[in-house]
């Protein structure tokens, strides 16, 4: 039986109000088991300020069995304060999410949902990871992993992550490009049954570097990459992102790779606020969560918008059915 594993992410924010609500909407819609890892008294205080329609069973260990479908695993006690990120904060949420990885649940049948941290708050727990992303590719041991962005009307990826604008061209190489388009395209394939994936490249520099007068990375390195690379018939571009975006291109493809943080996540978030998910490809389990942040200013005020956990949960549940089905129907 498969289960879903919800953490709190900063207990300063609004991630546990934001699992509280979306199992509220889920649970009896799904198969499946729900498990919750927060602090115990984070959760009944949050419960207070929501009417539950779930059952549940509070759990104080990773060998847990229980027979109803929602269990809140305890992780302690901590002082909260909302609105701001602290060394206890990041500490919690790390904790939470490393009680999700260790977990002895079976890789195909595990999806972890994660509440939103503060990566400022990592840092002030001397926690040396900037978000989810890498700590589960470290601990994995996954050298080859991509951020994706998910929606109904967007799909996509980062060629680099959380990297300063100054260091992108410097790490765009034939190897990089290798290594991620075979995985997002072995992504499409496996994870969401698309067999014929349409995927679009985008430019580094303005329009796609206009034959190498506004930068050299295209000419020298995108694009003869692309002509060479074996499973070329997939990828198309790179296309200049202002006309990309401006002629509503990304309609036609399954996927759009940027070439960093913000090239992507500008567009995206102006089509998808609160509705998108964020999908790390490449590890055994599956990974999603809500394509926004702690929300600092609203937290403890009952009113964060849950639109896009749900939209992680029902991301990872999909996901989780593609795989174990790949292969057995084609």
């Amino acid at each position: 039986m498969n289960t879903f594993i919800f953490t709190c992410g900063d207990i300063n924010g609004i991630g546990p109000e934001l699992v509280i609500k979306t199992l509220n909407k889920v649970v009896k819609k799904s198969k499946g088991k729900f498990l919750f890892i927060c602090p115990e008294n984070i959760f009944k205080s949050e419960i207070k300020k929501h009417k539950l329609i779930f059952n549940y069973e509070i759990v104080n260990s990773a060998a847990y069995s229980s027979d109803l479908p929602i269990s809140i695993m305890n992780i302690g006690s901590y002082k909260r304060q909302f609105g701001i990120p602290t060394k206890l904060s990041g500490q919690v949420a790390f904790k939470a999410l490393e009680m999700a990885y260790v977990l002895p649940i079976k890789t195909n049948e595990k999806a972890i949902i994660t509440a939103p941290i503060s990566k400022t708050a990592l840092s002030y727990a001397n926690i040396k990871y900037p978000g989810h992303t890498e700590m589960l590719a470290d601990w994995y041991g996954v050298k080859n992993y991509a951020m994706l962005f998910l929606s109904k009307s967007i799909n996509a990826a980062l060629l680099t992550i959380h990297q300063p604008i100054k260091n992108v061209p410097g790490l765009i190489s034939k190897k990089l490009l290798e290594n991620k388009f075979s995985l997002i395209l072995d992504t499409l394939k496996k994870d969401f049954k698309i067999k014929s994936p349409k995927i679009a490249v985008l430019g580094l520099n303005p329009h796609a570097g206009e034959n190498g007068l506004i930068g050299g990375e295209e000419k020298k390195i995108i694009i003869p990459f692309m002509k060479n690379f074996p499973k070329r018939k997939y990828f198309f571009g790179p296309y200049s992102p202002d006309a990309f975006f401006g002629m509503k291109m990304y309609s036609i493809y399954d996927m759009i790779i940027g070439m960093y943080h913000d090239q992507i996540l500008n567009p995206f978030k102006l089509l998808n606020f609160n509705k998108g998910v964020n999908y790390t490809a490449g590890l055994p389990i599956v990974r999603t969560s809500p394509d926004q942040g702690t929300a600092f200013d609203i937290a403890g005020k009952g009113i964060a918008d849950e639109s896009s956990m749900v939209e992680a949960f029902k991301y990872a549940q999909m996901i989780l059915a593609n795989r174990n089905s790949y292969g057995k129907n084609s």
